[in-house]
């Protein structure tokens, strides 16, 4: 690799070397990425890494606790932060639709079909596989805090999670928040057919719609017209 960028005589053994403490660190600190750009030679001939991005697995927090202890959230949107507390995946974006997904296949899905009928998603929150109810009324509070957000599309498929816990998080969600805004919930897979009950006989404003392309139609057209 060294050869390949083109070092030569007594910097290909040092590059060489600088390029294995790479990948020895990348492998000790969990990184999801370590980027060095660029990696060259200085004009008195030493080999640097003159600029360098580091990124790390959140899933491994409690192996690198000093390395999260560093984290500079200053310039972090506060739901950020609070949905990192929570347990949640949230990233603010600049649309009009809360999304609450779980699965960043599905919650990536979820905005593109949103945009593919003219909505602008407002965020990205994955509430993941393990989700409980009393994350599922906190996700609301996060969805509820943005006041551009004029729908909330629920999209769950039940794989691990249990679409029963997550429809009634949504109830209690929805009756804690005293909810104004149309929210329109997909629920499918594991255990559906009784949280669609639990939806259904809830007596809230809630729109149920088990068909993928249906529910975002029907999240741009609320979105729009509230």
């Amino acid at each position: 690799m060294a050869k390949n960028l083109e070092f030569t005589g007594k910097n290909i053994e040092i590059a060489s070397e600088q390029i294995n403490k790479l990948y020895r660190l990348f492998r000790k600190l969990d990184c999801t990425q370590l980027e060095i750009n660029p990696f060259g030679e200085t004009p008195d001939g030493r080999v640097v890494c003159f600029d360098a991005k580091l990124n790390f697995d959140d899933n491994a927090e409690f192996r690198q606790k000093e390395i999260f202890t560093q984290q500079d959230l200053s310039e972090t949107d506060p739901r950020e932060i609070k949905a990192i507390q929570l347990g949640l995946n949230y990233i603010q974006m600049d649309g009009n639709i809360g999304c609450m997904v779980n699965g960043a296949g599905l919650a990536m899905a979820t905005m593109d079909i949103i945009s593919l009928y003219g909505g602008t998603p407002a965020n990205f929150l994955d509430c993941g596989g393990n989700v409980n109810e009393k994350q599922v009324i906190e996700a609301f509070n996060l969805l509820t805090s943005d006041s551009q957000v004029k729908a909330i599309f629920v999209n769950i498929f039940g794989g691990i999670v249990n679409c029963g816990t997550i429809a009634n998080g949504i109830v209690n969600a929805c009756r804690t928040i005293d909810l104004k805004i149309p929210l329109i919930v997909r629920l499918q897979g594991t255990n559906a057919e009784k949280a669609n009950e639990i939806i259904l006989n809830s007596g809230l404003n809630i729109i149920p719609e088990l068909d993928f392309d249906s529910a975002a139609k029907k999240a741009c057209a609320a979105s729009s017209s509230s």
